[in-house]
């Protein structure tokens, strides 16, 4: 079994965050926009989606 070295796990950790290329301020906007920009209309797709098969629903049931 490995021992476990809380001061060893440290410096790796430290060691493979150096290792990582961040993104800049700019692309993370960019990102966070088109992500926020995306689940909108997604939203709005499935709202018309549920609209439409509610009607659809209210029509071959003849409820309403």
């Amino acid at each position: 079994m490995a021992k476990l070295d809380p001061a060893q796990f440290v410096r790796e950790v430290r060691q493979e965050v150096s290792r990582v290329t961040w993104p800049s301020r700019k692309e993370t906007l960019v990102t966070t926009g088109l992500v926020l920009a995306m689940s909108a209309l997604a939203a709005v797709f499935f709202l018309v989606v549920d609209q439409l098969i509610q009607l659809i629903m209210r029509l071959v049931f003849q409820i309403g």
